[in-house]
């Protein structure tokens, strides 16, 4: 087979980066005002700029490249074109500049350089074409959700190509990419997280979930499939929720807090997985999901979404210091954002590996962190004051319009995704989780992401007290510390 060429002519940059589409799903973010044809053109050049010259990482670290996270969410938040060009041009100052493949990636090397970041531009190209020749949902399956560029027979362990793993792997970052792309309906955007996910390293995988399960949902799903965009994808139409079943998402947590397999210390996440890796996985798996029943995915997108809110604000609150805004538990909310976008393009089958591979990815950083209890009593009587002092007609959109010009690239992410969260399971009444085994469940409503919100802006309210030599060197003010056993 021919090798791919390193080019990107100027045709196919549009192509790969054209004017964004509109939300593909009724679950999807919606677009806040302000859109103009000025920021479209202060959009597509930073993202075609920033696909040409720079690399996925910014220092020798493996800390990302955020920029076109970056201005995709204020665009979406109806940031102007002047300012999507102010914050491209102070993220793209302390980048680095791409890196020269040593070879072209073809479908015969494939997995020769998997986990390489040097070969990152190359894998960038191989996607672009093929995401052009057989859009997002065709190229998700193949290279993501079969069993071939999984786990290849006769391959050592740490040899595999495990691209699911590598695709949810460190912090979800290749997932919200591909995230983004499906949201705004912008190529490169999916070529450029494939790409990520192919130079992430190995992470542990569990090979039965490739094996076949006998049935028909991928011709099912197929046969509904319409026409979008990318494109395919599924309905996730909103639909009547019942009351959660036992074996909820918050259950599982429970019976994680109770395991004394686990013990408080802080562990890297490799070294966890490498020696808890299948009992986290045995979890996940406890954590049922029936297609048969209607309603079922977008019901275990909203335990995700819901899980994802709780470790972040419950499991980083004290009542000694209030929140403590973990930079590993962020990333449980600014990824799930996207599982209404991406989930739509799956047929079936892989809506429920991704869900659940999805859900042992977060176990596995929560239980690394230190899986800090869930005072779910306590967190919501210390933060009423929030929902009391409420001045303003619309918290969430003073909420949005302060965080537009944040100087962490994080934060308007993070408030994007609670106040959508909002808008979407904002109605849901104390005792709506009363079946779960998780202590304090039944308390919780849709109260939660404004609570959330506000208690990540008064934390981060700080934020400006780092430099630009901090943002270069990959310093935060998110809290990087973990936490340890309380008493």
């Amino acid at each position: 087979m021919a090798a791919v060429q390193q080019i990107d002519p100027r045709s196919e940059l549009d192509a790969l980066f054209p004017s964004p589409s509109s939300p593909p799903n009724v679950h999807s973010p919606s677009r806040y005002p302000g859109a103009s044809p000025e920021a479209v053109a202060a959009l597509t050049h930073a993202l075609k700029e920033n696909h040409m010259k720079h690399h996925i990482y910014f220092n020798h670290k493996g800390f990302h490249n955020h920029i076109a996270d970056r201005v995709l969410a204020l665009y979406a938040m109806g940031a102007s074109g002047s300012l999507i060009e102010k914050v491209y041009k102070h993220d793209s100052a302390y980048q680095r500049p791409a890196v020269e493949p040593p070879e072209a990636i073809t479908e015969e090397n494939f997995i020769e350089h998997l986990g390489d970041e040097n070969f990152y531009a190359a894998y960038k190209t191989f996607f672009s074409k093929v995401v052009r020749d057989r859009g997002l949902s065709t190229t998700l399956e193949e290279y993501i959700f079969s069993k071939k560029y999984n786990f290849i027979e006769g391959l050592d362990a740490s040899a595999q190509p495990v691209m699911l793993a590598r695709f949810l792997g460190v912090l979800f970052h290749a997932f919200i990419h591909v995230g983004y792309g499906a949201e705004f309906g912008i190529p490169g955007m999916v070529a450029g997280g494939l790409a990520l996910a192919s130079v992430h390293p190995y992470e542990f995988l569990p090979s039965y979930l490739f094996e076949p399960s006998g049935t028909t949902a991928v011709k099912e799903t197929t046969s509904r499939l319409a026409s979008l965009f990318l494109n395919t994808k599924t309905s996730t139409a909103p639909s009547q929720l019942e009351e959660p079943p036992k074996n909820h998402a918050f259950s599982i947590l429970a019976k994680i807090m109770q395991d004394s397999k686990f013990t408080k210390e802080i562990k890297d996440f490799n070294s966890l997985m490498s020696e808890h890796s299948d009992t986290i996985w045995r979890y996940a798996e406890q954590w049922t999901i029936d297609p048969s029943q209607p309603g079922e995915i977008e019901r275990k997108m909203e335990e995700c979404i819901w899980t994802g809110t709780i470790l972040y604000s419950i499991g980083g609150w004290n009542k000694e210091s209030s929140l403590t805004a973990d930079f590993a538990f962020m990333h449980f909310v600014t990824s799930s954002l996207f599982l209404p976008s991406l989930l739509p393009y799956l047929p079936q089958n892989s809506q429920v590996i991704l869900l659940r591979g999805y859900f042992a990815s977060t176990l596995g950083w929560w239980i690394a962190r230190g899986f800090p209890r869930l005072d779910i009593q306590g967190f919501l009587s210390a933060t009423s004051h929030i929902l009391s002092e409420v001045k303003v007609a619309n918290p969430f959109l003073d909420i949005i319009q302060s965080v537009i010009m944040h100087p962490d690239e994080h934060m308007p992410k993070i408030q994007r995704a609670f106040a959508h969260f909002s808008s979407l399971y904002g109605t849901r009444p104390k005792g709506y989780f009363m079946d779960t085994e998780l202590e304090g469940a039944e308390a919780l409503d849709g109260s939660l992401f404004l609570r959330a919100a506000r208690l990540t802006e008064e934390y981060m309210s700080d934020g400006t007290r780092l430099t630009e030599e901090d943002m270069i060197k990959g310093i935060r003010a998110w809290s990087f510390e973990g936490f340890p056993a309380r008493d």
